[in-house]
């Protein structure tokens, strides 16, 4: 049987940091909800799955959850460009207080286009929290109000996110080895 482990080049974030970090930005969510706040986290799958357990687990205030997979990857190591939606949200946002929970903002062009669609659906606020963000690789100024981690460029996988449907499920944030990928 195959050990992940094998494929990692380095550990870029272990757990104690990927926790401790997400402490700190529950804090600093909660900090900025107005006292009447409905939030809703609208967490991106299928990498934002992991983050959006342990930040929800991590707040003190009440909120409630949907979920949109959307895709621009595939199986690459860059993003495509061409967002698809393939899992929309269940409930109206109109009355919500909504923070996307996002893995990691690379081109910034489905954070983006996503941000975009739910503002055409007149949510009461719309922020955005990252875990990771590679700002070197931007290629669209996103407002994003709460960044986990600033990360170089680098392929990442672990805590979510993957590679083909692969290594989502490493309790830290990894380097790939170039070799697996290359």
């Amino acid at each position: 049987m195959r050990n992940l482990q094998n494929d990692i080049d380095y550990v870029l974030i272990d757990e104690e940091e990927l926790d401790d970090r997400i402490t700190e930005l529950a804090r600093m969510v909660e900090a900025d909800l107005d006292e009447d706040a409905h939030l809703l986290l609208v967490c991106v799958l299928k990498g934002g799955f992991m983050f959006l357990a342990d930040f929800s687990r991590a707040l003190t205030v009440p909120h409630a959850i949907d979920f949109m997979a959307v895709s621009s990857y595939g199986d690459s190591t860059s993003s495509s460009g061409v967002v698809r939606i393939n899992l929309d949200l269940k409930q109206e946002i109109n009355k919500y207080d909504v923070l996307i929970v996002e893995d990691i903002i690379d081109s910034g062009l489905t954070l983006d286009y996503l941000r975009r669609l739910l503002l055409e659906r007149n949510p009461r606020s719309l922020r955005i929290c990252t875990l990771l963000s590679k700002p070197s690789r931007h290629q669209v100024n996103v407002p994003v109000d709460y960044v986990g981690f600033e990360i170089p460029d680098e392929f990442v996988v672990g805590y979510g996110l993957d590679y083909a449907e692969m290594y989502r499920n490493l309790p830290h944030i990894a380097v790939l080895h170039p070799r697996v990928f290359g």
